[in-house]
């Protein structure tokens, strides 16, 4: 935690003060100059307190493949890319935005709600742009997978798209039993990595379980006295450890993914997909759902939600309410390895199974002591996770009824009820969690496992803003015991500790998940603001309107 607030301050404390330096440190990064409209944009981020005006390195990364491209072709694999299912556009024409669903070829007020989101975020500057179409991804997941010999050797594959591709002659929206989203990434690894090789990319999770290297996002690293995970920020490689694939539930979507070097804007992308990433519609507009402190009633946003409770006042508890999403079915039979039906496995398990749990006895001191811990008391101790609708049972193995005898459900919750408890925690569900930004705009601390990318990714600092878990969720019961001290069943089961029933709680942890929720909160008034993301996707528009431009030098910023 002190490395993390460390490094985010030295992240603040370089950016550039004055449009010069800005200029200055993206030939420094890049290797070209800005793009035409850099000090429109400069300005624009400064007569809003924009903090981050520098870290775009990810934005710079889903753009440079098409710098392979001329802007004639680039602006036909628009066109092209634009045409099939799930596709909609934002059309920019004399200074204006509209969003154009052309599946029903007419401007049409219910287009898809990304690219209404994606239009009202240029709203403020669309007038300084020239005409140009964004394709907008109309679901969640992911979508441009573009097999590893097509980005290297595009002479020998079917890369010019001054004609049809044979690909896309019968293209479905979705798989129908020809393919999955797994094949088609799989392809986009080295041929020399283990994805490529098809026994390790097919056998089952639990032949590999005892030799996965430490980084995969389902181990832990463990020091003498704390199990962390390792923070992968989204980069996690399921090229070289393609086992994991079967724990995320993208990798089973039902939507066809797409082979070609498109250029499609998507609200997050796992390592390996092409999709160039733009803030979330539901992180910029305002819903009972997903934002914190939205009056429904008086259409207004408020800086307190009316459903925020002190500190004080809140549960020791990890809650977590929501939906069976997570992944699609093809192939079937999979659901119960995605990311929220193992979580609730775990937190439900009433085997004889144990924890070991790690505390500091007494609280706030250096010196520590472990536990052996009952599963099913440690879950009813510290967990309030359950599902409350239930998506696409028919698909899943046993139907409805093996689905509701495994799992925990409970009634749907307002989005107000989670500020009662002091952690929230946070998982991907069929993409990116939508729900993440109104969390951190709480009072509460968030605890968030994902393998994705997002805009935000280069301007957030983990274990300073939030709190990561792994992909196995096995350390959550330390990082409570870490925060909030062992609980009645942890002292129950330690025969090895002075800590006394009334003392179990840490004062310095309690203090430091505090400091968290705090940080993460200022964060979102800070750099998570909508118009933060309005810079962001300002930014982007200059250096998409480059690409699309036959003349990129008369496109820079001199």
């Amino acid at each position: 935690m002190a490395q993390a607030e460390e490094k985010f301050k030295k992240l603040l404390g370089r950016q550039s003060k004055t449009l010069a330096a800005a200029v200055a440190e993206y030939k420094k990064r890049y290797n070209r100059n800005p793009p035409k409209g850099f000090d429109e944009w400069w300005k624009f981020a400064q007569d809003h307190d924009v903090l981050i005006v520098d870290e775009y390195d990810g934005m710079i990364e889903d753009l440079e493949p098409f710098w392979e491209l001329s802007g004639e072709e680039f602006r036909r694999r628009v066109e092209q890319v634009s045409s099939l299912p799930s596709i909609d556009i934002v059309r920019l024409r004399n200074g204006e935005a509209v969003a154009v669903n052309l599946e029903k070829g007419f401007e049409d007020p219910e287009a898809s709600a990304r690219a209404q989101g994606f239009q009202e975020m240029i709203l403020s500057f669309q007038h300084k742009l020239p005409d140009m179409d964004f394709p907008i991804n109309a679901k969640a997941e992911g979508r441009i997978l573009v097999p590893w010999e097509h980005r290297h050797f595009p002479n020998l594959t079917l890369q010019d798209s001054s004609s049809a591709f044979i690909i896309f002659c019968a293209f479905t929206p979705d798989w129908h039993g020809t393919g999955s989203v797994w094949e088609a990434f799989r392809r986009t690894c080295v041929p020399s990595d283990p994805a490529r090789q098809l026994f390790s990319s097919v056998r089952p999770i639990m032949v590999n379980q005892s030799t996965v290297p430490s980084l995969s996002p389902l181990d832990v690293t463990t020091s003498a006295e704390f199990t962390f995970t390792p923070t992968t920020n989204g980069k996690y490689s399921f090229c070289q450890n393609p086992w994991a694939h079967y724990t995320q539930g993208h990798f089973f979507s039902d939507w066809r993914t797409i082979p070609v070097l498109y250029p499609v804007f998507s609200p997050a992308k796992s390592l390996g997909f092409g999709d160039i990433r733009i803030p979330s519609h539901y992180y910029y507009g305002s819903t009972p759902k997903y934002t914190y402190g939205w009056d429904a009633v008086n259409l207004i946003l408020k800086e307190v939600d009316d459903w925020e409770v002190p500190w004080e006042d809140k549960t020791e508890k990890i809650f977590w309410r929501g939906a069976t999403t997570g992944g699609g079915s093809s192939p079937v039979g999979f659901a119960p390895q995605y990311q929220r039906h193992r979580f609730l496995k775990m937190a439900t398990d009433q085997s004889g199974a144990n924890q070991t749990i790690v505390f500091a006895d007494p609280p706030g001191s250096s010196t520590y002591v472990s536990a052996s811990v009952p599963a099913h008391q440690l879950n009813e101790d510290l967990l309030d996770v359950a599902f409350t609708t239930s998506l696409d049972f028919d698909n899943y193995p046993g139907g409805l009824e093996a689905m509701v005898e495994e799992y925990r459900f409970d009634e749907p919750v307002p989005l107000g009820e989670h500020w009662k408890h002091k952690y929230l925690i946070d998982f991907d569900g069929m993409g990116y969690s939508a729900r993440f930004m109104a969390l951190l705009a709480s009072d509460s601390a968030v605890l968030k496992s994902t393998v994705y990318q997002e805009y935000f990714s280069d301007w957030i600092q983990p274990w300073l803003h939030y709190i990561p878990v792994s992909s196995s969720y096995k350390e959550i019961y330390n990082i409570h015991a870490f925060f909030s001290g062992p609980s009645e069943s942890t002292l129950a089961a330690s025969v090895n500790t002075s800590t006394p029933m009334d003392r179990r709680r840490s004062v310095d942890g309690d203090r430091r998940l505090r400091r968290i929720a705090r940080a993460g909160k200022h964060w979102k008034r800070t750099i998570g603001r909508q118009v933060d993301m309005e810079v962001y996707v300002y930014r982007l528009c200059l250096e998409y309107a480059r690409l699309w431009s036959d003349n990129r030098d008369s496109m820079d910023y001199v």
